[in-house]
């Protein structure tokens, strides 16, 4: 008797097993949306965020991806602020950044990939183009590992994962359960599709705070709208690529700070004080701010100046360090242009 049940113990649980998923399975169907969103904001191809996570997290089950939330083996860095932990890679106990949430380090690996300089070449490529890219990322240093592009390829080939290039954060989930069929027994994962049949993800609310000032209740509403309205677009800002040298920078939607661009973007506030030469830490709507060093020279030989302009307006349009603009243009640091005057942005202006 006891063997029979036995027999059919093992049976059941041979079953049960051919049921479940291997775990870079399990990582794809977890994680492929952040990966699509994230290309949705950065244009990195999700296939190989994805691959680049089953690679680094060896499919979720690395010590930094479970207690740091790291997922990309990013280490701190001089600009990190936030928490970290020590971990053995190169070489021992060396520092990494931990995570709240997985969302973060996806996101945090795009800032990363976006905002330096030797990376800039990888967005001149096809988004579609994977074998580029895996290639590229390889040729500028992302690993050390001489096979590191083929085997993202070998990733991305073996899982289908170039399909998620193809989609969009609202049909995500859709494509993962085209390329995981069985999952329409899982009832975790379909009740992300079930509310709307429709599989959006709703985004976390904002928080917002709103000071309190004796109105009436439909005024106070209209402030609360506003005031989230205002927190929802500084949260979409996306970061672009100068002409001057695909420099990084964003332009700011709405009136904000120096502290809350630091914090989203993860640049110290005295870096992006001294890169943008700002006297203060008030930022307001339609200001350019760069989120790296700007260059010593500009990308055109002259401009004319606008009336309204200041030397660090122009500065900023075209990603030149003001004190090399003052010098090529032979004038006394504080000094201001006239509508109309030729400003050097390239070679040193000559002298009369």
């Amino acid at each position: 008797m006891k063997r029979l049940f036995l027999s059919i113990s093992l049976l059941v649980l041979s079953k049960f097993s051919a049921q479940t998923w291997a775990t870079e399975d399990q990582y794809i169907q977890k994680f492929a949306k952040y990966a699509v969103e994230e290309m949705e904001k950065y244009k990195i191809p999700a296939s190989i965020t994805l691959a680049q996570g089953l690679l680094e997290t060896g499919g979720g089950q690395s010590r930094l991806a479970q207690e740091g939330k790291n997922h990309f083996g990013i280490k701190c860095k001089e600009d990190w602020t936030g928490r970290t932990m020590k971990h053995t890679d190169d070489a021992p106990n060396e520092c990494f950044r931990v995570y709240d949430d997985p969302r973060q380090s996806y996101e945090d690996h795009s800032i990363f990939l976006s905002t330096r300089k030797y990376y800039a070449n990888l967005f001149k490529l096809d988004m579609k183009d994977y074998r580029a890219w895996a290639t590229g990322l390889k040729k500028a240093g992302y690993a050390t590992n001489p096979r590191y592009a083929s085997i993202l390829i070998t990733k991305i080939e073996k899982y289908k994962l170039y399909e998620y290039d193809n989609t969009n954060s609202n049909e995500v989930l859709y494509a993962v359960l085209k390329m995981y069929p069985d999952l329409k027994d899982d009832r975790t994962f379909m009740a992300q599709l079930e509310p709307s049949k429709a599989i959006r993800k709703v985004k976390d609310p904002v928080t917002v705070e709103v000071p309190y000032k004796q109105t009436s209740y439909a005024q106070q509403q209209k402030r609360v709208e506003r005031i989230k309205t205002k927190a929802e677009i500084l949260n979409s800002i996306l970061i672009k690529s100068h002409p001057n040298d695909g420099l990084k920078y964003i332009i700011i939607p709405e009136d904000t700070d120096v502290k809350f661009i630091a914090s989203k973007f993860k640049v110290s506030e005295s870096r992006l004080m001294k890169w943008n030469e700002l006297e203060n830490e008030t930022l307001k709507k339609n200001d350019i701010v760069f989120l790296e060093s700007k260059n010593s020279t500009g990308n055109t030989a002259t401009y004319k100046v606008v009336s309204g302009e200041d030397m660090h307006d122009i500065a900023q349009k075209f990603g030149i360090k003001l004190h090399k603009l003052y010098a090529k243009n032979r004038m006394d640091e504080g000094q201001q242009p006239s509508a109309g005057q030729l400003i050097y942005l390239i070679d040193k202006k000559p002298r009369n």
